[in-house]
């Protein structure tokens, strides 16, 4: 069963068991996903990968956290409740993220393979770490590491 095909299920689950959150949650991460394949589209139907249903939840989730510092920012505890429910439920989807001593090792192989050595080369650093970080890391770990790394 692909992904798509667990929103649903879920979806019906969670109708089923009038689980507000988490229905309002897969709704919009149907609805993102039903957005990308649109976007995708080229004189007919298109399918996304695996891999471009992953990195839909991937933005989805990168949007919880981005809501949810802002609103620590402002002090609206009640939201920061809401957006950190939806980001647990949006996770239980994603494969499990790498912790940072696999992201330094990873960035360690990838700095020998293109013999960075400074600041400089970040951004050759960055484009081969993404590839073969992509949904196992968060960018913004990444990079941080890799500052830390070449710094």
């Amino acid at each position: 069963m692909d992904l798509t095909e667990q929103l649903a299920e879920d979806l019906k689950q969670a109708m089923k068991a009038k689980d507000a959150a988490r229905l309002r949650t897969i709704r919009s991460l149907r609805a993102a996903i039903k957005e990308k394949e649109i976007e995708e589209r080229h004189g007919g139907e298109a399918h996304l990968t695996e891999a471009q249903t992953f990195a839909v939840l991937q933005k989805q989730a990168k949007q919880r956290r981005d809501a949810m510092a802002q609103y620590k920012e402002a002090g609206r505890d009640d939201l920061v409740g809401k957006e950190r429910e939806e980001l647990d439920i949006i996770e239980s989807y994603l494969p499990g993220q790498l912790d940072d001593a696999a992201i330094r090792t990873v960035l360690q192989e990838v700095i020998a393979a293109t013999g960075a050595s400074s600041m400089r080369d970040m951004g050759a650093v960055m484009g081969m770490a993404m590839q073969r970080l992509q949904g196992k890391a968060e960018g913004r770990r990444i990079n941080e590491i890799a500052r830390e790394l070449l710094g």
